[in-house]
């Protein structure tokens, strides 16, 4: 059996025995222990009371937290003509129309939001299966799909987060970085909360959050109090 390094000991040593705990609890004990030489990203899962395949069951959304991700945000966007102009004022790192669908379909995805103008989306729909598996897919549900490129860009560039369900009903995200001060960490981790609770869809029955845990990039994960998550 190999032997554990020093700093895998010393964060499993830090994390035994606490969970259930408070959101101010769990943010300082995970931004405790992201020792790694780059600043780690807080993670957040939470796993909900939800079946997503059944349309009814879909959680996604957008929140802007507020302050921010701490990440840097390429953005790419579908738009021709004054709309173009438009995204590459508002700071837009990548703008076309068929070429950028060409170069999609080649592999080359250097982004990490997609935006259309509506007029795009037959364009954009051949790029379905490569870019919904990445949710990358434009959707105007979330403000991806917009005549607004400007606001729409400037939001993602912003520490606007997009969440999803996955198939196991879970939902996952960065809410920052361990670099933050706490009191910021705690405020976006309670706004991202606070966003997936609203995002309820209709179909949900029982109980909807079922929990709630923060980790960071490397370091250990930790359980929230649902009851003190979602109570705001």
């Amino acid at each position: 059996m190999a032997k554990l390094g020093k700093r895998t000991r010393a964060v499993r040593e830090a994390f035994a025995g606490k969970e259930d705990i408070s959101i101010a609890e769990a943010v300082a004990l995970v931004k405790a222990n992201a020792t790694a030489k780059f600043d780690e990203t807080i993670e957040i899962a939470m796993n909900l009371g939800v079946d997503p395949r059944h349309a009814d069951q879909m959680v996604r959304g957008v929140v802007s937290l507020p302050n921010g991700t701490g990440k840097t945000v390429r953005v790419a966007v579908f738009a021709r003509g004054a709309k173009a102009d438009e995204a590459k004022a508002a700071g837009a790192d990548i703008v076309g129309a068929e070429d950028l669908m060409e170069t999609i379909q080649g592999g080359k995805i250097d982004f990490d939001r997609c935006i259309a103008t509506p007029d795009m989306m037959p364009i954009v729909g051949r790029l379905g299966k490569v870019l919904g598996p990445r949710n990358l897919m434009p959707n105007p549900k979330v403000g991806t799909v917009t005549m607004d490129v400007a606001q729409a860009v400037s939001d993602a560039k912003g520490g606007q987060v997009q969440f999803k369900v996955e198939k196991a009903g879970v939902i996952h995200a960065g809410v920052g970085k361990a670099s933050f001060d706490e009191a910021k960490l705690i405020e976006n981790v309670k706004a991202f909360v606070d966003a997936v609770v609203k995002a309820k869809p209709a179909g949900a029955k029982g109980a909807y959050v079922k929990k709630v845990s923060l980790s960071s990039t490397m370091g250990g994960g930790v359980s929230v109090d649902v009851s003190d998550a979602v109570a705001q």
